[in-house]
């Protein structure tokens, strides 16, 4: 095979040469990078759900008593949703990181039901529920826009 030269300039659109360039533009470039963060978000804040519902289950005095609240459960029942999502999160997170095809849809489902259990758990705790709820939208929209690119999966 003869060397030819290559000059730069815009990307050929003959058949011959599909799979040459990059798919990839400034926003895919930031999606990459967002669905390796948004693994990290969720290990971290899986780890952090897990403690957060230790502290829930163990001392009730943690988070103040409420009233009447429509969606009241007890401090002892959100601790165990807390755990078992948050371990159910980190491992999912840990999955994202070691790249695991099943892990971003598990992970856009954990989100969205971090996302409604901090949304529910807002009374108790305000301030972390509203920043983890910015949180679980970011990482739900890091593994939505993330598409892997096509020459690894050949």
């Amino acid at each position: 095979m003869t060397q030819q030269p290559h000059t730069p300039g815009p990307p050929v659109w003959d058949p011959s040469h599909q799979g040459t360039g990059s798919a990839r533009g400034p926003a895919g470039d930031w999606a990459s990078g967002g669905t390796v963060f948004a693994g990290v978000l969720m290990l971290v804040n899986g780890l952090l759900a897990v403690l957060q519902g230790i502290a829930a289950i163990a001392e009730d005095d943690v988070y103040a008593r409420l009233g009447d609240y429509v969606y009241e459960v007890s401090l002892t029942g959100w601790g165990w949703i807390l755990v078992i999502l948050g371990l159910v999160a980190a491992a999912t997170g840990a999955g994202i990181l070691q790249g695991a095809a099943w892990a971003r849809m598990a992970g856009i489902l954990l989100a969205s039901l971090s996302l409604i259990a901090q949304f529910l758990f807002l009374p108790y705790a305000p301030l972390w529920s509203m920043i983890m709820i910015a949180i679980d939208f970011f990482v739900i929209w890091a593994l939505a826009t993330h598409h892997p690119r096509a020459s690894s999966r050949a």
